[in-house]
């Protein structure tokens, strides 16, 4: 049986802790307060789950999902994650994570700074782009008319053809949308982010009660190459 290993067990964390669950997959999960501090979302997630450490998680993960406050991705255990697929949730909230000048100066991407903190694994953008309510709600099996899919984006091929077994595993198709320099294109507030999936959409955020909708490849295709960078 697979395994998927989670730095981080917030909103999305979580989310993907059910989800992997239901497909079959081993759940190890972890945050930064303690394996104690999981005990009703593992007692939830029943004997397919436990938690741990984050480097315990690193180590067991076949697959290991990164999904902590993008302020905080210098913790993230490097050695245990040595030539692994990591798959990065983060977003860049400056009002959360301060200022991070090589991001507002657009020299890397949220995926790149972690991939140069993680130098021995593959890092694939994945599942940052879509809000949490909306993740848990719109998976589906292969091959229903009603998929939906979500972009992702690497420098390592093979990284992206695990990541996209994992994503189908998890009820979704993926879109390749590129490498790690490409991935500003489903960053926050471009039309990739969240609003493909909402069934009211409204300008570049949706309502946190909106109930979603799917959204298939080629939807998502058209809002990744209608994102554009801001100038200057």
């Amino acid at each position: 049986m697979s395994t998927l290993g989670l730095i981080g067990s917030g909103n999305i964390g979580s989310t993907l802790a059910r989800l992997g669950t239901a497909a079959g997959l081993e759940v190890v999960l972890s945050n930064s307060r303690g394996p104690e501090t999981l005990a009703g979302l593992v007692a939830e997630l029943g004997p397919q789950a436990r938690a741990a450490t984050p480097a315990e998680a690193a180590a067991a993960g076949d697959w290991v999902v990164v999904t902590v406050p993008l302020k905080n991705y210098r913790q993230v255990p490097v050695a245990p994650l040595a030539g692994k697929v990591v798959l990065d949730t983060n977003n860049y909230y400056p009002e959360r994570d301060g200022r991070i000048p090589e991001l507002d100066a657009e020299e890397t991407t949220t995926s790149g700074l972690l991939q140069h903190h993680l130098p021995d694994s593959q890092v694939v953008k994945a599942f940052n782009n879509i809000f949490f309510k909306h993740l848990a709600a719109l998976a589906r099996p292969a091959g229903a008319s009603d998929r939906s899919a979500l972009p992702i984006s690497g420098d390592d091929p093979e990284a992206k053809a695990a990541a996209t077994r994992l994503l189908d595993l998890l009820g979704y198709d993926a879109v390749d949308a590129g490498t790690l320099a490409d991935s500003w294109r489903f960053q926050r507030d471009t039309p990739a982010y969240v609003v493909p999936y909402a069934r009211n959409q409204q300008g570049p955020g949706i309502d946190m009660s909106d109930p979603g909708a799917s959204a298939g490849a080629a939807s998502v295709r058209a809002a990744l190459a209608a994102a554009t960078r801001p100038a200057g």
